[in-house]
């Protein structure tokens, strides 16, 4: 594109007293003040309008960058080259975050399905002697994992939602709180971030919220006007799945600190039994882990110190596809069952524990 420097004054006036000239003028190169410091040379592009009249608009920013890269290309400025898209930001497109109260269903979040995987615990060397190496070298066993590839996913998926649902709703259990409104929001809440569909996706179970000497299992009924106060240790408990990968967890919520170190037992006792947890391991052995951790505490209530007591007949369980409790049990306290945990077997793990019992440890059926 030839381009003519003419001076300013003395060409331009030419050009508007030769009008019948056939000489292109769409192009005439305009140089600024040489004397300021900090100018650059700009190429600007004059149409004349039908009375002969020059103008001196620049057409579009496009024009202004490319002038702009001729200039330091005059210049010598190896880092400047003639481009009119040198100066153009691609702005990324970002994807939803979670909103507050959550309302997102989590698939959005994550459209790859790269859903976080959290904790992975390494295998430990049995009693016994054998390994699980042979698990990470078998080119068969590997397959096999990868064609279950899309049931990790699902369970991931209904993980983070359970981890959202929870964060969000413990703060909001405040002394004084129906149990029924609470159940009632927390299942809103994860209906919404499950996408709650049939049989697809959805919740795994009512919602239990038991109290104090209730180990678990009770779910508040319409009229229920039940609240929980101060002094009350409340279970959590309640599932999501999705394509009836399931996850069934709870957690406990206290107010009074006395309670600190009954909730320190049970969660010091919940993450050795995770531990201890693995192929080949002995049901057994996992039940004498926990129970030696939780009755290595002791909880002072009104100036009594009492030895925290796992309940021996409240137990783990392995769960199914659309099954919640799918036939093994795992014991929280050491006995005499020698199943040994399989490669596709899930464990919900729960741990409940009472600082003080009839002596005997035993759950009653109040139903």
């Amino acid at each position: 594109m030839a381009s003519e420097v003419v001076d300013v004054g003395s060409s331009v006036a030419k050009l508007e007293n030769d009008v019948e000239t056939k000489l292109s003028i769409d192009e005439v190169a305009f140089v600024e003040n040489p004397a300021a410091p900090t100018a650059n040379k700009k190429k600007r592009k004059r149409k004349p309008k039908k009375n002969g009249v020059i103008t001196g608009e620049l057409e579009n920013e496009d024009d202004k960058r490319e002038g702009e890269g001729d200039a330091a290309v005059e210049r010598g400025d190896p880092n400047q080259t003639k481009s009119t898209t040198s100066g153009k930001k691609k702005n990324k497109k970002k994807g939803p975050t979670q909103t507050s109260p959550p309302t997102i269903p989590i698939y959005q979040l994550y459209p790859n399905k790269d859903f976080p995987i959290g904790q992975i615990l390494d295998y430990a060397p049995s009693v016994d002697g054998r390994i699980a190496s042979n698990r990470l070298t078998s080119e068969e066993l590997r397959l096999s994992d990868e064609s279950r590839l899309e049931v990790y996913q699902d369970i991931r998926q209904a993980a983070e939602v359970h981890r959202t649902v929870r964060n969000h709703m413990r703060p909001l259990l405040q002394p004084g709180t129906k149990l029924i409104d609470f159940c009632e929001q927390l299942e809103n809440t994860s209906r919404k971030l499950i996408n709650e569909n049939g049989l697809q996706a959805g919740l795994a179970f009512p919602t239990g919220v038991s109290l104090n000497n209730c180990a678990a299992h009770y779910t508040p009924n319409n009229g229920d006007d039940k609240a929980i106060q101060y002094d009350d240790v409340c279970k959590v408990d309640f599932g999501v799945h999705v394509n009836g990968n399931l996850v069934d967890c709870a957690f406990t919520v206290h107010f009074n600190p006395k309670y600190d170190r009954l909730v320190e037992a049970v969660k010091d006792a919940t993450n050795t039994g995770i531990k201890e947890c693995g192929i080949d391991v002995r049901l057994c052995d996992v039940g004498k882990a926990i129970e030696e951790v939780m009755t290595s505490y002791e909880v002072e209530l009104d100036g009594q110190t009492y030895q925290v007591q796992p309940i021996r007949n409240l137990n783990g369980h392995s769960v199914g596809p659309y099954q919640i409790h799918a036939g093994k049990s795992v014991p929280i306290v050491a006995n005499g069952d020698t199943t040994r945990m399989e490669v596709r077997f899930m464990i919900k793990s729960t741990v409940l524990a009472l600082s003080f019992t009839n002596g005997r440890n035993i759950l009653w059926n109040m139903a």
